[in-house]
């Protein structure tokens, strides 16, 4: 706690789980985080070996942060967490989120019953932000590069996006009431989304 628990740490290390990301993407994705906070946690974290600083060739010649080897391996802790906090009984999953946080919650929250071989070659554009995904090993590895060509394109905010992968509604009803977008193959598309439930707990 000592490393990584001041106020913000650990979002900022979500913004970062999927590359390096621009002062201005960090603080964009993270409503309320004011400029003198954010460049404080990012000098801690630096400090600390927890993520660096580089500068982008030309012709962007843009500084960006991005994760070290050491903070990358705060996934795991990071998406236990969001496992946890996706089980309380109070979660609503229509609540604002980042583009970053919905991709990874797909990531986190995909269930492991997934045919070897489904496959598919998955797009998304999120709040206007460019994914690309597939699943491998059981697992949803995601980029973030153009989806044009995927075999499958949801677009849509990530709210609207959340409450049609975790909600009740199928598919096909979020794309009638105008809640998301999708372009390709539906039906490849709806057993993409049955991939994923919010978990349950019982309280004793």
């Amino acid at each position: 706690m000592d490393l990584i628990g001041e106020r913000w740490a650990l979002l900022i290390v979500r913004e970062l789980l999927l590359g390096g990301r621009r002062f201005g993407e960090i603080r964009g994705a993270l409503e309320g985080l004011s400029a003198n906070v954010l460049t404080q946690r990012l000098e801690g974290m630096e400090k600390a070996g927890i993520l660096r600083r580089r500068t982008l060739p030309s012709p962007a010649n843009a500084q960006v942060y991005e994760l070290t080897k050491w903070g990358r391996a705060l996934e795991e802790p990071i998406f236990a967490l969001s496992r946890w906090a996706a089980g309380s009984p109070a979660h609503d999953v229509t609540l604002p989120l980042s583009n970053t946080a919905f991709m990874l919650s797909l990531r986190t929250m995909m269930h492991p019953r997934a045919d070897p071989d489904f496959a598919p070659d998955l797009g998304f554009r999120i709040g206007g932000d460019p994914f690309r995904a597939k699943i491998a090993g059981g697992k949803l590895e995601i980029e973030r590069r153009d989806p044009e060509g995927a075999d499958i394109l949801f677009a849509g905010e990530p709210s609207m996006l959340a409450a049609t992968f975790y909600g009740r509604d199928s598919l096909s009803m979020s794309m009638r009431e105008g809640r998301v977008t999708v372009t390709g193959d539906i039906a490849l598309g709806q057993r993409f989304v049955d991939l994923f439930s919010l978990p349950k707990f019982e309280n004793d």
